[in-house]
């Protein structure tokens, strides 16, 4: 792709708990990360598309740096310094309040060696009184800092004017590129949900399936602590898969930043066209896997079973999983089961095909004439009592799709229910969640 097709990438870096998720929010207007006054809050890259003044880039958060003492805190690490490598601008935020620290000059050495261009925000500076604290970061060798306040909006309109000014994939003199900048191509793309409980392997078949370590990985129950996106072309098309932060009952959600994760599963549940549910095989299906499959269900999509580690178990608990299957997520009907390893990649091929017809299903419109006469021929096979009868049907809606039947009474539910299953297997709509309205006509 050229410079002229992709949009610029601005990261925003700095060690932990200095406000990078709250200046995140604010250059998008609007609250998509997660912010809590605590350190290693943010700990996955997540990228959005932020506009200034009818120019586009895109602008990704990072969890912060933080001292060498663990794998995880390593891991968090290493994905800002991937962020840097993949960035054509650097917005390096640092805490006016506290100073210079050792960690903020170990990070401005790294950018200074580096060859992306860095813009030094000094955030926490909430009036004029506070300007004269900015200079002492003169000292990393950064350039002039700017003094910003992310939770007040103060000169976060001049930082915002910084950046497009120094974005290299801008220029100003090119028209073309104004115009791609400006007009974004509007595409519908799938969006596939992963979802599951906390460290069932969700973020490692998200990386697998992106062929980009992109989430934080490691064996600690919620790692994930938003929802996490990324478009990846497929044999389908482009796909939008959705790494979300593993759901846990309320009983267990102890702290704000986990209530805030389980409101952005849960949106990022509502906007999918698809869910992958990752049960953990070697674990088998908990009642938690069953609320969560009955919460992903009620939000319309269909849904597709992953029994991960499924090599981890032997014969005779394979025979019994799927019989806990069967008996415990009955209710999602003929929903496809896939038995993968998402760490070595095994049968997580046959992912494609399975979310082909599930999208294809989703998707599908009905012309008008063929929906009435499917419901004509399921009411003259079994009439409804009490001289009940569907008038004229049509289709109002797709994902899910949604049909609206005029009836000159009202239907008993079981009698609604044989309709949508006639026009289930008419119309081969598979395993899709469908929506049959009723309108009585006076």
């Amino acid at each position: 792709m050229s410079d002229l097709e992709r949009l610029p990438v601005v990261s925003v870096v700095g060690r932990p708990n200095v406000g990078k998720s709250t200046l995140f929010n604010r250059i998008l207007g609007r609250r998509e990360a997660i912010v809590e006054e605590k350190p290693g809050v943010t700990r996955d890259r997540k990228v959005l598309e932020a506009e200034w003044q009818g120019y586009r880039f895109e602008l990704v958060d990072t969890g912060g740096w933080m001292p060498s003492g663990n794998e995880l805190d390593d891991k968090v690490s290493a994905q800002s310094e991937r962020a840097i490598s993949d960035s054509d601008l650097i917005v390096l935020v640092v805490d006016g309040t506290t100073g210079v620290t050792e960690e903020d000059a170990r990070i401005g050495a790294i950018l200074r060696k580096s060859d992306v261009a860095v813009l030094l925000a000094v955030n926490k500076i909430d009036s004029n009184q506070r300007d004269v604290d900015i200079w002492d970061f003169l000292s990393l060798g950064l350039g002039e800092p700017m003094g910003v306040s992310a939770l007040h909006s103060r000169n976060t309109g001049d930082l915002l004017d910084s950046i497009v000014s120094s974005l290299p994939a801008i220029n100003f003199d090119n028209e073309t590129t104004k115009e791609i900048m400006a007009n974004p191509i509007e595409e519908e793309i799938p969006g596939v949900a992963i979802v599951g409980r906390p460290n069932v392997g969700k973020s490692t078949l998200f990386n697998r399936l992106i062929g980009d370590e992109r989430s934080v990985v490691h064996d600690m129950p919620g790692t994930t602590r938003d929802a996490i996106d990324t478009v990846v072309e497929t044999e389908l098309g482009p796909l939008r898969f959705i790494d979300t932060a593993g759901m846990r009952r309320k009983a267990r959600v102890d702290d704000d930043t986990e209530y805030y994760s389980n409101l952005r599963a849960l949106r990022a549940i509502d906007k999918a066209d698809v869910a992958l549910l990752v049960i953990d095989s070697s674990e088998g299906v908990t009642s938690q896997d069953q609320r969560l499959a009955e919460r992903v269900d009620a939000a319309g999509c269909p849904i597709v079973i992953l029994m991960n580690k499924w090599e981890t178990v032997d014969q005779e608990s394979k025979d019994d999983l799927m019989f806990q299957v069967g008996q415990r997520l009955h209710f999602l009907g003929e929903s496809p089961v896939l038995r993968i390893s998402a760490l070595t990649g095994r049968g997580v091929h046959r992912l494609v095909s399975a979310l082909e017809a599930a999208i294809d299903a989703y998707e599908t419109r009905v012309p008008t004439r063929k929906v009435n006469e499917v419901i004509q021929l399921a009411q003259s096979a079994q009439p409804a009592p009490h001289g009940g009868r569907v008038l004229y049907a049509t289709q109002g809606a797709i994902n899910p799709p949604t049909f609206t039947l005029f009836t000159n009474k009202e239907l008993p539910a079981s009698y609604v229910r044989y309709l949508e299953r006639r026009l289930r297997e008419e119309f081969n709509l598979g395993v899709t969640p469908i929506k049959v309205r009723t309108r009585q006509r006076g």
